[in-house]
């Protein structure tokens, strides 16, 4: 049964449904979303945050009290590529950062009314080649996202694999968007669960993001990319969320490709419920779960101390 606490994040989506239709303007709807969001997530202390421009990208260091230095999260916040930013993810990237005991790097990129594809893929290479710059082994970096962050995060992958260049020792995604074609069942079976993401909203979401470019394109969906050779993934995913089915048809795509995978669906959870970090207990499970997988893929510590061997990773 889902926490009382967890109903902010209900309340948070319902909000936004209910509060659009009455706004004159994109801009004033997704500052809307941004302030409520940001307040969902409790501060996870401890952490510093450090403004870099990171490649022409503006991006935040974070990094928790005694976090390896050498190990890096890189981060691509959700939104749906209509809100969101670096200063709405910091506390959820700070909570993630300081479960793993590792440094993150979470970076901005143009929201779809500010430009459309591929400008935010461009932006996540821009930072991921600044990171690389600044001496970072790919061995020793995760990449991970969430909602749309899901995007980037493949195409990344993507562009990296058409360069012959070394990919990231894994891959973390929470309420992945996956099809911008909207196949997944769950549009409809969880239509009347989840407050936020109807198909049709879904779809409007699409279109400011892509226009008329072709839905079935790989690095906008990469539920229809060549998966094969890519770096374990750890999905998870809300059960009551209208995306859900985008996480388990993935899932079967990425292990059929050969990929280590593991999907944890949450029951009576919506899209992102991580952004309820220190403040709902199945948040807090749930990061707690991607660290305890992401460590060793990282070379770090598990929870008994041991030390582990990430050289076939």
């Amino acid at each position: 049964m889902a926490s009382i606490e967890s109903e902010a994040n209900r309340n948070h989506y319902a909000a936004i449904t209910a509060n659009a239709g009455k706004m004159t303007s994109l801009q004033a709807i997704s500052d809307f979303n941004d302030i409520s969001w940001t307040t969902l997530t409790g501060e996870p202390g401890g952490v510093d945050y450090i403004e870099v421009d990171a490649g022409g990208v503006r991006a935040l260091w974070i990094v928790p009290k005694g976090a390896d230095e050498r190990r890096v999260l890189f981060y691509a916040h959700g939104g749906g590529f209509f809100g969101g930013s670096i200063y709405t993810h910091r506390k959820l990237v700070g909570h993630v950062a300081k479960a793993v005991g590792c440094r993150a790097l979470l970076y901005n990129y143009p929201l779809a009314h500010q430009a459309k594809h591929p400008a935010q893929t461009e932006a996540a290479m821009a930072a991921w080649n600044w990171l690389i710059d600044q001496g970072f082994d790919a061995k020793a970096i995760a990449l991970a996202g969430d909602s749309c962050g899901a995007v980037l995060t493949y195409g990344v992958l993507q562009r990296l694999r058409a360069q012959g260049r070394q990919l990231p020792a894994a891959t973390l995604i929470i309420s992945g968007w996956f099809d911008m074609a909207l196949t997944g069942a769950s549009y409809e079976t969880n239509r009347e669960k989840d407050p936020a993401f109807a198909k049709e909203s879904v779809d409007w979401l699409v279109t400011n993001f892509i226009g008329d470019r072709d839905r079935l394109d790989p690095e906008v969906s990469a539920l229809y990319a060549d998966l094969s050779g890519f770096p374990p993934v750890f999905l998870q995913a809300g059960g009551d969320e209208t995306l859900v089915d985008e996480s388990r048809m993935f899932a079967e795509r990425a292990r059929q490709a050969g990929v280590e995978t593991r999907l944890d669906v949450f029951d009576g959870m919506l899209h992102s419920f991580q952004m309820m970090a220190g403040r709902a207990p199945e948040a807090d499970d749930a990061i707690g779960r991607l660290a305890a997988w992401v460590r060793p893929k990282l070379g770090l510590p598990d929870a008994g101390g041991k030390i582990a061997d990430n050289r076939a990773a």
